[in-house]
Formats: C-alpha cells, structure tokens, sequence
C-alpha cells in the first residue's frame, strides 16, 4: 500500500531552537533537521519537508500566514493528503485560527510545536511532530478544517488556547474540550466539529491594522479613540461579562463605529456575548444602538484575527460573518 503524503512546513519556534552564540534559545533547526530527529515517520508517510520560516511566534505576521496558505493550497493540488506546520508556540492558536479561515481545501491541516526545546530535558518536540503527521495522515481528520496536535491531544483550531507559559500541556480547548487525541499509535475522533466556509481572499491582501483593546475598572474609552485616531482599521474591545462597557467608554464605541467596524467581545474566555438582557449605557442592547458587532463565542484574539482578515480581504458584510459565530447584529443574526 501507497503511504500517504505528508506536506511539512516549519516556521521556526521553540521546537526549532538550539542555544545561541549570546544567551538564550533561538531557532536555527530547520524542516529537515527537525524530521530527521523522528526516525519513526519513515513509517508512517512519505514526507516533503520546507522549512518555511525561521522566526520565533511573535514575529510571524499575516503575510507569511497567507503565503503559507497558498503554499498548503498549492500542495493540496499537487497530491498532498496532509500538511503538517511547526512553529512557535506563543502563535499557534491565531496560526491555526487564520489557515482554518482561508486554506479552502478540506485536507488535514495539523499546526504543531514543542514547549520545551531539543536540548531540554524532556523535549516534547520529537512526540509531538510524530502525533501530528499521525493525524495529518489519518482520513478520520479529513474535513474537519485545521486542528492543533500537541501532548497527544486534537485541538479545533476555534476552540483552541495557549493556558499556560510553560508546560508540555499548555493547550487547552474552551468550552468544547480537545475533538480527539492519539493513543497506541490511533488517532481517535471523537467529536466532529462543522467547518464554516473560509473566507475567499484576495490576491493582494490590503493593509488593515485592528487594535485589540482590553478594558479594565474605571476605564472611560481613551484607548478606543486613541487607536481610531492612529489609523487602526477596525477595532476589537474584550468588555466585561456579557460584552459591556462603561458609560463613557460606550460614548467612544459611538463616535469610533461610525468610521470603523468595532467588535465586541468578552474578556472572561468563555461563553456568548449577550444580545438582549441589559439596556443601561455600555450593556449590549446600547452598543449595538451605537453601531458596535458583536464577536459572538470568539474570544478578542479570534475576533480580532476574523476582523483583520475581512478587513485585508475586502470581504463584504462584516456583521454577516461574525454572525456564524455566534455574534453580529440584530439583523445578521444566523438563524
């Protein structure tokens, strides 16, 4: 029998870094090395290896994940069963989060990385990579858009978190739990999670800053109408609770969406923005009279990445597609 193919992109990060010439880590293992160090997926698949990237997580930008995305396209079409992606941790749940949004074809897509590096005790690197061409070259994770492999778990890339700074266990799903995970060498689905349609994109993606704008007690808006007035095209504000801002702070949301999209998301982690409980200055009956969307279960990082890409792929009907999840308005609300 034919093994599957396995596209491998790395991008850098911590299961790609080695001590340097100065103190500290830094990613200088490149694709091939990291393959090499995982005698095991000999087999298990027939592997193409690029290294990509080789940047720690924070540096890695919406250019180099659409460029990847085209890349992943362009192995898809060439007869790829799956794509495997290593990169930083620090990153992985808005890398995962934006492929799901754009890569259109429904082969599995596993993002991956290591919390611990190769010359740590423990490195975490090496099981995790074998997990996730495990599951890249596993049917059952066909369609089910990108997944996040990591500690032996599966991870849909809308639920899934970075929980903690340092442990091999760092990740986390929110509300949902992980969809699956990999046991005696079995990749194991056990919840089937109904990928939206990603957003068509454009050839040339515009520019589109969002600011992601965290409130806190006694917060009066400043910072909104600060970013508005620096050029930000969209802003994403994480309230409290429900999705509520304090009176003064609702004046900004006003003045701010008649310009620009603002979103509003919670910054408890967990559960839906309201739409229809609390009708005091700053509720979200009164945001929404002001023109703000709401992020619905998204958290302010996804919505700010679901914002930023409609925002840089001229996609129309903001509200529509916050709507899928939960949120937008009134009159975009999903059935």
């Amino acid at each position: 029998m034919d093994q599957p193919k396995i596209a491998v992109f790395a991008l850098g990060g911590t299961i790609a870094t080695q001590p340097g010439r100065t103190a500290g880590l830094v990613p200088t293992l490149t694709g091939e090395d990291l393959v090499a160090s995982v005698p095991q997926l000999d087999a298990l698949a027939t592997l193409e290896v690029t290294t990509f990237r080789q940047l720690p997580g924070p540096d890695l930008a919406f250019a180099d994940l659409e460029a990847l995305a085209a890349a992943i396209e362009n192995a898809a079409s060439n007869g790829a069963d799956g794509i495997v992606v290593t990169q930083g941790t620090d990153t992985i749940e808005e890398t995962a989060f934006v492929l799901d949004r754009i890569v259109a074809s429904d082969i599995p897509v596993i993002v991956t990385g290591a919390m611990r590096s190769s010359v740590a005790p423990g490195a975490d690197g090496p099981a995790n990579l074998l997990a996730a061409v495990r599951v890249a070259a596993s049917p059952a994770a066909r369609g089910l858009g990108t997944l996040v492999v990591f500690d032996d778990d599966i991870h849909a890339a809308r639920f899934v978190t970075k929980a903690h700074t340092s442990k091999p266990s760092a990740f986390r799903s929110r509300p949902s739990g992980p969809v699956g995970f990999v046991v005696e060498e079995r990749v194991r689905i056990l919840t089937h999670v109904t990928r939206l349609p990603p957003i068509g994109s454009s050839a040339a993606p515009r520019n589109a800053r969002v600011a992601l704008v965290k409130l806190g007690l006694g917060d009066d808006g400043a910072l909104i109408e600060l970013a508005a007035n620096h050029g930000y095209a969209g802003i994403v504000i994480e309230g409290y609770g429900g999705g509520h801002v304090s009176g003064l702070a609702a004046q900004a949301v006003g003045r701010v969406s008649r310009n620009i999209p603002v979103i509003i998301a919670s910054r408890t982690g967990a559960g839906e923005v309201l739409s229809s409980t609390y009708g005091f200055p700053g509720s979200e009956i009164d945001l929404a009279a002001r023109g703000a969307i709401r992020a619905g279960w998204l958290d302010g990082i996804k919505a700010r990445l679901l914002l930023t890409l409609l925002l840089r792929h001229e996609a129309n009907d903001i509200a529509h597609h916050f709507a899928l999840w939960g949120g937008g308005t009134a009159a975009s609300a999903a059935p």
